[in-house]
């Protein structure tokens, strides 16, 4: 695994439990919003100072009785192929595991949660499900094969009950409606979170991003509790 960074505890990312948090260097998206521009661009990755997995897995061992569980993002982990055996070895030591991920590559997170090696699955629903529009927000290097992965992996998870979709919502590339529209796709979700684009960092595009109002959003949301439990993760 390639690993470009671990942050040793956080009691955000993985719902209701103390995890720790690793990041895989690269990505298959260039989503404009992305924040992690170190983590996905190339030329910023071959800079990049690797974290060794067995400085990852020393501090697990040693640190058991006071983490519930790993979430591993990136990037986006599941370009790895040897993400699964990777995964093994920290469910070895009876952590709860948690994925984020793009949807990108469905054969690959099927095989992960059926195996019981994924136990919560955050996945980021780009914008609808319009390929056009879809291309344009992760960066105008989507194919015909990883939009079918993106939508079998929504069905996929609609399917099972430990996951979450998210957005992050920027005007630049979203509308109300396209939010709403998302919603109807993955109507009765179990949960379904907007984020607003960050721009007190450095984004991929280069520039500052057009965030949503509190008002534009609680709008969203009145409408698109129709449809689904859609909540704003500020």
């Amino acid at each position: 695994m390639k690993i470009g960074g671990f942050q040793k505890t956080s009691l955000l990312d993985y719902p209701g439990k103390i995890s720790s948090i690793i990041f895989t260097l690269g990505c298959n998206f260039r989503c404009p919003f992305c924040y992690v521009p170190q983590l996905v661009l190339p030329e910023r990755i071959k800079d990049a100072k690797i974290v060794q997995e067995e400085y990852i897995f020393s501090y697990l061992e040693k640190n058991k009785k006071f983490l519930d569980a790993v979430v591993i993002t990136g990037g986006e982990p599941t370009i790895h192929r040897d993400l699964p055996q990777f995964i093994e070895r920290i469910k070895s030591l009876d952590f709860l595991v948690a994925l984020e991920t793009n949807g990108s590559n469905f054969k690959m997170l099927k095989g992960l949660v059926e195996k019981g090696l994924v136990d919560y699955v955050e996945m980021d629903i780009k914008t609808t499900l319009d390929f056009e529009k879809y291309n344009r927000v992760v960066g105008g290097v989507l194919t015909r094969e990883m939009f079918e992965n993106v939508k079998k992996s929504i069905k996929f998870l609609l399917e099972t009950k430990n996951y979450e979709f998210r957005t992050t919502i920027a005007k630049e590339f979203h509308s109300k409606q396209d939010i709403i529209e998302i919603c109807k796709n993955i109507k009765g979700a179990r949960v379904y979170y907007l984020q607003n684009v960050k721009n007190n960092v450095e984004l991929i595009c280069g520039k500052q991003l057009t965030p949503f109002s509190e008002e534009e959003i609680e709008e969203i949301i009145q409408e698109g509790k129709k449809y689904v439990n859609i909540l704003y993760r500020g």
